[in-house]
C-alpha cells in the first residue's frame, strides 16, 4: 500500500468517525407550547391572576403597570424546560415591596402552591401548567370540536 492510499484511507476513516459523532448527538427537542394560570397573593389578598402562553426553552415575562406609573404592580418571569414528562420551572416574582424565587417540577395538568415570602402567606403563588395541545386545555378553554356538546367549536 502506498503512502497516498494510506493517507486517503485515514482521512476517510476520520470523516466517517466525525459523521458518526454528529449523527449520535441528539437533536434539540421541539418546543412544547404551554399554558400557565397563576394566582398571586400577598398576605392573603389577591394581587394578580395572569394567564400566559409560552413554550419550553423560552423565558416568559409579564408585568402589569398602571398608566403613567414608573414601577410595575408586579413583574413575573417563568423559564420552563422539559425533562421527559416533567416540566422544570424557574419562577421569579417581584412586587414593589417584596420579591421571591422558586424552582419546581410539574406534570401536565398539575397545580402547585408555592410560598415565596419570608413566612407562610407573605407571598404565595398558585400555578397551573398545561400542554396547549391537550384535551384538558381544550376543555378548559371551551374548544371542544362539537358545538352541539356545548363547546364553541373554535380552533386553538
Amino acid at each position: 500500500m502506498t503512502r497516498s492510499t494510506l493517507i486517503k484511507k485515514a482521512w476517510l476513516g476520520l470523516a466517517l468517525v466525525g459523521l458518526a459523532c454528529v449523527a449520535a448527538v441528539p437533536t434539540q427537542a421541539e418546543a412544547e407550547p404551554l399554558y400557565f394560570a397563576l394566582e398571586v397573593r400577598r398576605e392573603g389578598r389577591l394581587v394578580a391572576q395572569p394567564k400566559l402562553l409560552g413554550e419550553t426553552g423560552r423565558t416568559v415575562r409579564a408585568e402589569r403597570r398602571k398608566p403613567g406609573a414608573s414601577e410595575p404592580d408586579y413583574r413575573l418571569v417563568l423559564t420552563p424546560t422539559a425533562e421527559g414528562e416533567t416540566f422544570r420551572l424557574e419562577l421569579d416574582l417581584m412586587l414593589p415591596e417584596i420579591k421571591g424565587h422558586s424552582q419546581l417540577a410539574l406534570l401536565h395538568g398539575q397545580e402547585r402552591r408555592v410560598q415565596l415570602g419570608r413566612y407562610p402567606g407573605d407571598l404565595e403563588v398558585s400555578l397551573l401548567l398545561m400542554k396547549v395541545d391537550s384535551p384538558e386545555f381544550r376543555a378548559l378553554m371551551d374548544l371542544t370540536a362539537d358545538p352541539a356538546v356545548g363547546g364553541s367549536g373554535r380552533p386553538i
